[in-house]
């Protein structure tokens, strides 16, 4: 399954557009309208424990192929832990997810207890729908389950969205380091979302995929903790959203290289 997604990702971003007239005044392919994930947080936990251990999925089907686009998905041998109010770290999605009409959310999330799946708890499990009327502006919905759990996600409605396949190339790793990504779009300046949280030990490619206004602003922050220090670095990039195109920077760290690409394309092609 993660060498068909890679596959697929790898394949989209070197596809070739048939535009007209040419690639740069392309009248052929435009924006649609995306639905922004910014997080997902374990709200209410239905257990008395410092901390669980979480894991199961939650994803998007829409009408672009009638497939499940997931923004989480742990199986059970590889939870994620995680505090009561802490941000689940998301894995996806893995393409745009477009309103085409309307859009459901399937999930299922559960937390491992023991030794056993029987004795797991239920903290989510159902579906959710979004119509085309949900709000251009982020809001968060309290998923509840059944046991006593909740889950908070955040999400937005982008009118005249385009898709940034962003890649983030980590090179010449001289020490260990903590990295945190997180993306603001102009639109939406106080809404910053994280991407990635965690330590860097080697050469590595992340790859994340953002919903932005046509012709806004994208905001990447990097905020760096390397071993041993007291103090964080931070750097920040931007990109312009556009219909089509790669844009480029380069962040030059004392312990690693970061290269950072945002690859824009149509939603729909």
């Amino acid at each position: 399954m993660v060498l068909v997604v890679a596959v697929l990702e790898l394949k989209k971003l070197s596809m070739v557009y048939p535009c007209h007239p040419d690639h740069e005044n392309c009248v052929r392919h435009g924006p649609s309208e995306l639905i922004q994930v910014f997080s997902l947080s374990l709200a209410k936990t239905p257990i008395n424990s410092v901390s669980v251990q979480l894991y199961g999925y939650m994803a998007a089907r829409d009408d672009m192929d009638g497939k499940l686009n997931y923004v989480f998905n742990r199986s059970r041998d590889d939870p994620l832990i995680l505090h009561q109010g802490s941000l689940t770290e998301m894995t996806g999605p893995k393409r745009g997810i477009v309103m085409i009409s309307d859009v459901l959310f399937e999930f299922d999330m559960r937390i491992r207890t023991g030794e056993k799946e029987q004795d797991d708890i239920q903290l989510i499990d159902g579906v959710i729908l979004r119509t085309i009327h949900m709000a251009t502006h982020p809001v968060t919905l309290r998923i509840s389950g059944n046991c006593g759990g909740a889950v908070d996600m955040s999400l937005a409605l982008v009118e005249s969205g385009v898709e940034a396949i962003i890649e983030v190339v980590i090179s010449q790793v001289q020490s260990a380091f903590d990295l945190s990504i997180s993306s603001f779009l102009s639109e939406w300046e106080h809404k910053e979302f994280q991407l990635f949280h965690g330590t860097v030990g080697e050469m590595c490619v992340k790859r994340f995929v953002v919903a932005a206004l046509m012709d806004a602003m994208m905001h990447l922050k990097f905020k760096v903790d390397e071993k041993g220090s007291d103090n964080d670095a931070v750097h920040h990039c931007s990109f312009n959203a556009k219909v089509h195109g790669c844009t480029n920077r380069q962040i030059k760290l004392e312990m690693a290289c970061i290269l950072v690409k945002a690859n824009w394309s149509p939603p729909m092609d």
